[in-house]
């Protein structure tokens, strides 16, 4: 079932993130010019996407097998399996997940790829997070925000300039969360390799789309208030749990994530 589907008219003239993310993991949901868009990226983007795709997967698991039953996943991108419903309801077929994206072509997708098990249910909302009240009123109609959930922030941020209040956006999301809810967050940034983080910005610049990487300290923002999860604020293959085997660390990251529990 999706909400909020005003306008299901597909923009191939210009990239759209979620494609392009798409096109980074090899899947086949996208256009020619996203295709154009992920070649001129430098090619530590396709690295990138793919490590940030199995922290997802590392994280969502370890929160089903803590107890996690309701999943809000904001930016979620074309459903490239195995999705997020996927991972969570291999652990517990009752767990029940909210999708939202703003691309018209993803809810096409999430209509015909998003099945649930017998037990659980998959939701689409198309709304856009720089309207995060109507996110959560879409969500309130599927999920219980009487109990715990997850919030998924998955590199999304980096594609939300400070100027149009990515803070405030991602407070207003948390602040909706009972205690003992989670925040799953991944953001790209240039700490690394500032070259090729300003080649990025410009060849996402050129396509109209403005790209917001951020430093250690500015990521870190987004947990105010929150108790981060261990092993805390790491790149991509750092981040593991309880069995999960760490990817080997000598493989670079220019991801940034995290895991941090609502008091």
């Amino acid at each position: 079932m999706a909400q909020g589907t005003p306008d299901v008219r597909v923009d191939t003239g210009k990239p759209h993130p979620a494609r392009v993310y798409d096109c980074l993991l090899g899947g086949k949901d996208h256009y020619a010019v996203d295709e154009e868009m992920a070649a001129r990226l430098p090619e530590n983007a396709f690295r990138d996407a793919r490590l940030n795709r199995a922290f997802m997967h590392r994280a969502m698991r370890w929160l089903a097998g803590r107890g996690i039953d309701q999943f809000l996943d904001v930016g979620t991108g074309i459903p490239t399996e195995p999705n997020l419903h996927q991972i969570v309801q291999g652990v517990n077929p009752r767990c029940r997940v909210a999708y939202t994206d703003n691309d018209p072509i993803v809810l096409r997708h999430a209509e015909a790829l998003l099945v649930s098990t017998p037990e659980g249910a998959t939701d689409y909302i198309q709304a856009d997070v720089r309207r995060p009240a109507e996110v959560l009123a879409h969500a309130r109609a599927f999920l219980d925000f009487g109990r715990p959930l997850a919030l998924s922030l998955i590199a999304l941020l980096h594609f939300i300039p400070d100027d149009e209040d990515a803070d405030g956006i991602v407070r207003t999301l948390v602040d909706a969360l009972p205690s003992g809810s989670h925040l799953v967050l991944t953001h790209g940034t240039g700490d690394f390799h500032p070259e090729l983080a300003g080649r990025a910005t410009g060849d996402y610049g050129k396509g109209g789309i403005r790209l917001a990487l951020r430093s250690h300290a500015e990521v870190l923002r987004f947990f105010a208030g929150l108790d981060l999860v261990d092993p805390g604020l790491v790149t991509a293959p750092a981040w593991h749990q309880d069995t999960d085997t760490p990817a080997p660390q000598a493989e670079e990251s220019s991801i940034y994530v995290g895991v941090a529990r609502v008091p």
